[in-house]
């Protein structure tokens, strides 16, 4: 059983190796967007976090595995909560709506994470790069299962491009920068374009 930062049978101990492993890996996704994977060290992850290089191998079996962490866990999060969005809107149109907000928001909140999925994900080994891809290809079929039940006579593939395209559109935000009313217009935008002439 997992024990979540809430959970008062977890100990001091366990949480602030928890809060050090996911700081590690905030520093991992920032130094990773400014310089690339290749180009940041793990003495360099330590020391973004206040430890030594060694310190960060009681957290993560080497600079890939952190690269892995932040990847596979983000693509997890995504399916696991676009399927929750779903589960919260029987209705395919507010489903799509909640879907584009719940995106928004991922974009927004993880710049850095977007920057290295674009750049880095080849640095990661085989069966990583296999899971995050099978992931996301469950995340597309999410929309695309909620596309078809707006637009039933329409095929999945056409479907498919449109969810694909309203990422691409939603995802350009770490290019852009954001202000307060960034959210509001990605979510007017991405509504627009994933339902134009369906």
């Amino acid at each position: 059983m997992t024990l979540t930062a809430d959970d008062p049978r977890e100990t001091p101990r366990a949480r602030a190796k928890a809060d050090r492993r996911s700081a590690l890996l905030d520093a991992a996704a920032r130094l990773f967007a400014e310089r690339g994977f290749d180009r940041v060290s793990i003495e360099e992850l330590g020391a973004a976090v206040g430890v030594s290089g060694p310190a960060v191998y009681r957290h993560f079996s080497g600079k890939q595995a952190v690269l892995s962490a932040i990847l596979v866990e983000v693509s997890e999060g995504l399916s696991s909560g676009g399927a929750m969005v779903i589960e919260g809107h029987p209705d395919a149109a507010a489903a799509l709506r909640a879907l584009i907000a719940f995106h928004v928001d991922f974009a927004l909140s993880n710049a850095d994470v977007i920057r290295v999925q674009d750049r880095d994900l080849e640095s990661l080994a085989d069966l990583d790069q296999h899971d995050v891809r099978a992931l996301q290809r469950t995340y597309v079929e999410l929309w695309v299962d909620v596309l078809a039940r707006l637009y039933p006579r329409v095929e999945r593939a056409n479907l498919r491009v449109r969810a694909h395209a309203t990422f691409g559109l939603i995802n350009s935000t770490p290019h852009s920068g954001h202000t307060r009313e960034t959210g509001a217009i990605l979510e007017r935008m991405a509504l627009a374009a994933i339902t134009a002439a369906a």
